[in-house]
């Protein structure tokens, strides 16, 4: 019996992989750091950039965390784990992915020294939840009030984004920024909505950065459809149009028999009478510009050009939508049904070129709930960089201003939590104290990091930083200065950032630790060299 039982039990498939306790941990760990050490060179406006080239051979070139990991094939589950706290941290928040990936990546650093310590992970989960809530809660306290008419304080944290990205025009970029959410936010009930996909940002390569504009209203990369039709149409009345302006062929099968030349006559006429009748509709309402978002047909272009009435066709849905928040419009299914009321309102629609290429301006609206920010610059990769500065920017202003708090950067914030999470430690005792310490340490890298960036002493900075903020009143506000190469008091410094970004990067971080850390075993199925594949091929050759 003994016997038996002492032989290994075999229930997985052939060539499945199997790596049980703390081999497991270990290789899980081990991904999750290497995944975060290769974005924490790129922490802060130091960081340096990474060259990501895919397997057509398109180059990215980024400091930006979220795209580095999304470009990445990164195939071990650990790792892809770690990707999933850049995407949430980006969706949430809109900014700081590589802050949360580093500090996941430290903490589970952190863990792995008390595993080796003989600590089991439970211990080490609850010290890390424990941690999380107070972290939270710190932040939340530390935080100081902002709101959106704040404008001065907006653009300082949209600038603080923005930074090691597009460095060259960061100042206008973030009035434009600013500019953009407060056109598009809305009160409902006493709270401040705001919808970022109503910032639409169309990008064009040519000239540079600082041509960059605001278009108060919507920039559609068509062009008019008939030379005839006008370039420019002022007190623009607009009609957005969701069905083709030609005749519909019938949806079922239907034959017509023509016998003689003089009923194909009618049946041309006919046809020609009803696209009349479709652009006689458009005229009648008033309209004088037309976007379509499905075809036009050639005769439908003609009378339209003849009367005067500048038309744009196959307009994507989403430009749509946008164009009718922009201008009033209501979109309109069957052209019988349009009438004045569903008239969008314009002060300019024109057809310009930029960089070679026709685009249509909608320009001017009264009350514009959304807009668009047309980027430039002088290579593809300068303008890829800016549109993701740019929405980095605008995912940390619209979060500044949902949560109507915000922190000093430069590390402050990390340093002020891991301080302050030391003491809670001392109250908690038992093995979670260390634990709750070594969350601590772990927010240290923050810092740490951008003083590496910076030819800084990390070391040095740390001891300092953690002197000023257990013995300052405003110690809160100290960080890293990697401008200087000094420790300053980043509120004076201009380097703000919105209390969500932290908060989200702290919580994605230890959640993403505490899930690597609860795995044991990792059981991995062999991959299926196909063997229908196989005898496929040999069938072919026989």
């Amino acid at each position: 019996m003994v016997e038996i039982q002492r032989q290994p039990v075999i229930f997985l498939g052939e060539g499945a992989q199997r790596v049980v306790g703390r081999d497991a941990q270990r290789l899980n760990i081990l991904v999750a750091r290497a995944v975060a050490n290769v974005v924490r060179t790129t922490l802060g406006p130091k960081g340096m950039d990474k060259m990501l080239v895919d397997e057509l051979g398109d180059i990215t070139i980024t400091n930006d965390g979220a795209t580095i990991l999304n470009e990445m094939s990164i195939e071990h589950p650990a790792g892809k784990i770690m990707v999933e706290v850049a995407k949430t941290q980006d969706e949430e928040a809109g900014d700081g992915t590589t802050t949360a990936v580093v500090v996941a990546g430290e903490l589970l650093g952190n863990a792995e020294k008390l595993l080796d310590q003989e600590i089991h992970p439970s211990i080490i989960i609850k010290g890390y939840r424990m941690a999380t809530e107070e972290a939270v809660k710190i932040l939340n306290e530390i935080a100081d009030p902002v709101d959106i008419h704040d404008e001065e304080t907006l653009k300082k944290i949209a600038m603080t984004t923005m930074t090691g990205k597009a460095t060259e025009a960061r100042e206008k970029l973030a009035e434009i920024v600013v500019e953009a959410i407060k056109l598009v936010a809305e009160e409902v009930d006493g709270k401040i909505v705001i919808d970022t996909d109503q910032i639409k940002i169309e990008k064009k390569q040519g000239g540079s950065l600082s041509d960059t504009q605001l278009v108060k209203g919507i920039v559609i990369d068509k062009e008019r459809v008939h030379p005839q039709m006008p370039k420019r149409v002022e007190n623009a009345k607009i009609a957005l149009i969701n069905s083709a302006l030609e005749v519909k062929e019938t949806e079922t099968d239907a034959r017509i028999n023509i016998t003689s030349p003089e009923q194909l006559q009618a049946f041309i006429e006919q046809e020609e009478r009803m696209i009349k009748e479709m652009v006689d509709k458009i005229v009648e309402a008033g309209a004088n510009v037309v976007f379509v978002q499905k075809g036009i047909d050639d005769l439908a272009q003609h009378f339209l050009a003849k009367a005067g009435i500048l038309a744009v066709r196959r307009v994507k849905k989403s430009d749509m939508e946008k164009l009718a928040r922009a201008t009033g419009a209501k979109i309109v299914t069957r052209i019988e049904d349009l009438s004045p009321e569903d008239l969008g309102e314009a002060e300019l629609v024109e057809e310009r070129k930029v960089a070679g290429e026709s685009m249509i301006f909608v320009e001017g609206c009264k009350n514009p709930k959304a807009v668009t920010i047309l980027v430039r610059g002088g290579a593809e990769h300068v303008v890829d960089e800016a549109e993701r500065a740019i929405k980095d920017a605008i995912g940390a202003v619209t979060s500044a201003i949902e949560s109507g708090k915000v922190l000093a950067g430069g590390g402050a914030p990390e340093m002020a939590v891991a301080v302050r999470l030391r003491d809670y430690a001392q109250k908690v005792g038992g093995k979670e104290q260390l634990a709750i310490e070594a969350f601590a340490d772990a927010l240290e890298v923050i810092p740490r990091t951008l003083a590496e960036t910076a030819g800084m002493d990390p070391v040095d900075t740390i001891v300092k930083l953690r002197s000023i903020h257990a013995k300052e009143k405003d110690g809160k506000y100290y960080g890293v200065d990697v401008f200087e190469g000094e420790i300053r008091n980043m509120k004076e410094r201009n380097v703000l950032e919105p209390l969500k970004v932290k908060t989200q990067a702290i919580i994605s971080a230890s959640e993403a630790a505490q899930l690597i850390l609860r795995i044991d075993d990792i059981i991995a199925a062999s991959k299926k060299e196909s063997k229908e594949e196989e005898s496929e091929s040999e069938t072919e050759f026989d």
